[in-house]
């Protein structure tokens, strides 16, 4: 599994369900609205920890549970 990739789709999707503009979900997450552009573009770019936690602590969860969602979000999409 290329993680980086799992992981991008992953919280792409999060930002698709959430129905939000990016700059929404950007200040809802307290992420950069470029740093979800670059993680939409999925293009080289590497995703930093403190990024995930900022994610995770957003959404009141734990980063095992972060990761426990992308894989099986990756595997639900792997099936399609």
């Amino acid at each position: 599994m290329e993680y980086n990739k799992a992981i991008y789709n992953h919280i792409e999707h999060l930002w698709k369900a959430s129905e939000l503009s990016k700059r929404r979900f950007s200040i809802n997450h307290n992420i950069e609205e470029s740093t979800l552009r670059d993680i939409l573009k999925k293009k080289n770019y590497q995703i930093s920890l403190p990024t995930i936690y900022k994610i995770c602590e957003s959404r009141n969860i734990t980063p095992s549970e972060f990761f426990i969602e992308v894989e099986k979000f990756s595997k639900i999409k792997a099936r399609k």
